[in-house]
C-alpha cells in the first residue's frame, strides 16, 4: 500500500491530550494550548485531556503518566519548554521517554520556521516520536510555532501517524 493509500485509510478523528508546559500560564492566558485545541477540534479530533504544568521533569512526567491513561488517548501534544534557557526542560524529559524518534519532524519544523523567522529557528528543539504506543509531539510555546507545526506537519499526518503506531486501537 502506498503512503497515499495508508493516509486515506487512517482515522480522521484521533483522541489527543494537550499539555502546556509553563511556569506562568493559566487556562485564561494559555493561547498556544487554546490554539492547539481549536486546530484539533476544527479538524474533527477529540480532546481527551488538557493540563498546564510547571517546567520541571517531575511535573511533566507525572502529567504524561496521567494523560496516557485517559480513555481514547492516542496522541499527546506538549507545548512550551523546548528552548535552551535554563528553565526549558521539556525536550530532555520528552526525549528521554520516547520509544522511537522521528527526527524528520524537528528538521522540517526548523526548516519551515527558518523560512518565517530566520536563523532563530535553530533554537527550537521541537520533537516527535512514540511513547507507550502513542504519538507524542513537543512544540515550542509560541502561537506562531504552534500554528506552523499544526497546519503544516501534525494535522496532515496525525491520523496516519496514529494508525501506523497502533492500527487496531
Amino acid at each position: 500500500m502506498s503512503h497515499v493509500e495508508h493516509r486515506a485509510a487512517a482515522p480522521t478523528s484521533v483522541g489527543v491530550a494537550i499539555i502546556t508546559v509553563s511556569d506562568s500560564r493559566t487556562p485564561e492566558t494559555d493561547k498556544s494550548g487554546a490554539l492547539i485545541r481549536e486546530k484539533l477540534e476544527g479538524n474533527g479530533h477529540t480532546i481527551v485531556h488538557y493540563a498546564i504544568v510547571k517546567d520541571t521533569a517531575r511535573q511533566i512526567k507525572g502529567e504524561l503518566a496521567i494523560a496516557v491513561e485517559k480513555k481514547g488517548c492516542q496522541a499527546l501534544i506538549l507545548n512550551g519548554g523546548t528552548g535552551i534557557s535554563p528553565r526549558d526542560n521539556t525536550f530532555e524529559v520528552v526525549d528521554g521517554l520516547l520509544d522511537k524518534r522521528l527526527p524528520g519532524f524537528g528538521e522540517l519544523f526548523r526548516y519551515l520556521s527558518y523560512k518565517e523567522i530566520g536563523s532563530a529557528a535553530i533554537m527550537s528543539r521541537a520533537t516527535l516520536g512514540t511513547y507507550r504506543g502513542r504519538i507524542m509531539a513537543s512544540l515550542p510555546g509560541s502561537t506562531g510555532a504552534v500554528r506552523l507545526a499544526m497546519d503544516e506537519l501534525l494535522l496532515p499526518e496525525l491520523g496516519h501517524l496514529v494508525d501506523t503506531v497502533s492500527p487496531h486501537r
